[in-house]
């Protein structure tokens, strides 16, 4: 196999100002305590989605136009887990204005760009998770169950349409690498009586590698340099080093001891934080 770090690419200097001044005023404006989430969501989703409406009456404009502007303040939606019994209702009102935000931007025209999506989501995740690391990098569409059950650290990568239900919890160990449609659970129901739930915490230890349309079901741990094969679907724990494939994942592979894999030199991610 070829060697193939992920090289650097440019844009206009304009443009990367431009980003660095809008960026830098949303992570200005977030760690301020005083800060009004849900206004910051509201005027930046309006001015992304509507910017000429901004400061339109409602009273002059088309009932379905009131409707959709409506959809720009996260005070005015709902969203699933907070019909979820467990919540932390206070907890969770101060990730939902972000939770919400962080979705309709990746909807939006903006959402798709690597270079300003990567470093919008990594400032949003830094006030929703209860922890994340340095250079955290998320695609778009991965959605979150209470965001605030999230422990991430540093290194991790989450790439397009994920799923990571964190009603029990979820933690991320250093390196981990999450691929395309990954399904990370954190609660599950009983046979009997949907409404009986149980949620333990999942954990992936460093270095964990899932890959594509893969599985993890709630309560699995998966030992630090474990992996799970494409389709896959972990039921049980998945020890190091070990490569777990089918459904349900059993380990079938081993990774070579450390020694004996190539021996590359460290690369510079190009979207880790400055």
């Amino acid at each position: 196999m070829a060697f193939l770090p992920l090289r650097s690419v440019s844009i206009p200097d304009t443009t990367s100002r431009a980003y660095r001044q809008w960026l830098g005023s949303i992570a200005e404006a977030l760690d301020d305590p005083s800060c009004d989430r849900n206004e910051l969501c509201r005027s930046i989703l309006t001015d992304i989605y509507y910017p000429t409406l901004r400061d339109a009456h409602p009273d002059e404009l088309p009932e379905a136009t009131r409707i959709a502007l409506l959809q720009m303040d996260p005070r005015n939606i709902t969203l699933e887990p907070e019909y979820y019994a467990e919540i932390d209702a206070q907890r969770y009102a101060r990730v939902k204005p972000l939770l919400w935000l962080w979705e309709m931007f990746d909807k939006s025209p903006l959402g798709e760009n690597v270079e300003l999506g990567v470093r919008f989501r990594r400032i949003l995740a830094r006030h929703i998770f209860k922890r994340c690391g340095r250079d955290f990098k998320c695609f778009h569409f991965v959605k979150f169950s209470f965001g605030y059950n999230m422990e991430v650290g540093d290194g991790v990568t989450v790439h397009r349409h994920v799923l990571l239900d964190d009603r029990g919890g979820i933690v991320l160990g250093n390196g981990v690498s999450l691929a395309d449609f990954v399904n990370v659970y954190s609660h599950s129901h009983d046979i009997g009586d949907a409404r009986d739930i149980e949620t333990p915490a999942t954990v992936l230890g460093d270095g964990v590698r899932v890959t594509y349309h893969a599985t993890v079901l709630a309560g699995v741990h998966m030992a630090a340099d474990a992996m799970l094969g494409a389709m896959g679907v972990a039921t049980k724990d998945i020890g190091s080093g070990e490569v777990a494939l089918g459904i349900p994942a059993k380990p079938k592979l081993y990774k070579p001891p450390r020694d004996e894999r190539p021996e590359h030199p460290k690369t510079k991610d190009p979207l880790a934080d400055p």
